[in-house]
């Protein structure tokens, strides 16, 4: 062969081998509005509401049944993304599962050093989270394709030991296989949790021994008329809510406590050898965090701080927990999605606005298969 028939072949190698190896982007480069339905999203579309690694524990239930993926923090959903499966003969194993392996830039050894960018090992042989193709059905060889923006954000704010739950119908709980704005599993084991509803004549709820560390995040469902508080990804309180006007706020709006102020008190001592009485304690105030369909920054008017209204007994055990950093999400979702026809919001674990009633404030700111 003469030296230029050589060059060539060497360069229709390299060139071959640039094309082959080069890495494909799957599915939409960015979010979708946070109040986009989750029945509405195509195939490669997701939705990312935020997220921050000191907000609590993360954990992903993936629905094989919906082809959808949920991310929860701290117990509050701030992701939810179209997936594609384990086709027929290779499906995807269901269980809990948790991730051993992270690989940035993973080629599967299996299959023709194929690139599956973003991978999370759930099983040594051969099942992971990773970016991917996205028909719409599953068609994988039993991995869990992702869309590759999500799957960056996801590996990015997941660690090594995060839950993985994939769960199918008739394998699991209705609240596993439809999830709703609330996680219906154990951060931590991935054991699925039942919190009852408040019972009938009942106003709120405080467990007895609630967790003393970790962050605080709290969702406000408009639809139920609910308040659930979290802390460090454990359920530890709940309370029915009086809104003065349900439709003056409406849609997926996310707040974080920027500070604090100390109303004042008619109960204080006015003058000395009264009886004493407890301090009101600090109040709140809040700043809105910038969500996919919606911006930060905005002011709050009083009359959308002062439509919330709460039990005392329940504000007097969520005001103490209250400190800059805390998560407050609202939504015009309900709490409970009992089918995939639920119309499912999705909230930010990194903010929200106001709820309390007398809260004053002028700002809110692995190889595949």
């Amino acid at each position: 062969m003469s030296r230029l028939g050589t060059i060539l072949l060497l360069t229709a190698a390299l060139l071959f081998s640039s094309t082959s190896f080069a890495v494909p982007f799957w599915g939409e480069k960015q979010s979708s509005p946070v109040d986009t339905s989750v029945d509405h999203l195509s195939p490669g579309a997701w939705i990312w509401g935020g997220d921050d690694k000191r907000g609590g524990p993360l954990a992903v239930i993936v629905s094989l049944t919906e082809q959808r993926a949920y991310v929860y923090r701290n117990g509050i959903l701030i992701g939810v993304t179209t997936i594609s499966s384990g086709r027929e003969g290779y499906e995807t194993p269901t269980g809990v599962f948790t991730v051993l392996q992270k690989d940035k830039d993973h080629r599967s050894n299996l299959y023709g050093n194929a690139p599956m960018p973003y991978q999370q090992r759930l099983t040594w042989d051969g099942v992971a989270l990773h970016a991917g193709g996205l028909p719409g059905y599953p068609e994988s060889h039993g991995c869990i394709h992702l869309p590759s923006e999500f799957a960056r954000l996801l590996f990015d704010a997941s660690n090594i030991g995060m839950t993985v739950v994939v769960a199918q119908e008739g394998q699991a709980p209705v609240s596993v296989v439809h999830p709703g704005p609330l996680s219906p599993i154990d951060a931590d084991t991935g054991a699925d949790i039942d919190m009852p509803m408040l019972t009938s004549g009942s106003s709120w709820r405080w467990v007895m021994d609630p967790p003393t560390q970790g962050p605080v995040s709290m969702v406000l469902s408009r639809s139920d008329r609910m308040i659930v508080v979290y802390r460090n990804g454990v359920e530890i309180g709940r309370s029915r809510v009086e809104l003065g006007r349900p439709d003056i706020m409406t849609g997926t709006r996310a707040y974080i406590v920027e500070g604090h102020f100390q109303p004042p008190n008619p109960r204080q001592l006015s003058r000395e050898g009264d009886e004493a009485h407890p301090r009101t304690p600090p109040m709140p105030t809040w700043i809105a965090i910038g969500v996919p369909g919606y911006e930060a920054g905005q002011a709050v008017p009083a009359d959308i701080v002062n439509q919330v209204t709460v039990p005392e007994g329940f504000k007097r055990k969520v005001l103490p927990l209250l400190e800059p950093g805390t998560v407050l999400v609202a939504t015009d979702a309900h709490l409970t999605a009992e089918s995939s026809g639920e119309s499912l919001r999705v909230i930010d674990s990194v903010g929200p606005r106001s709820w309390l009633d007398d809260v004053a404030t002028q700002r809110h700111v692995g190889t595949d298969r």
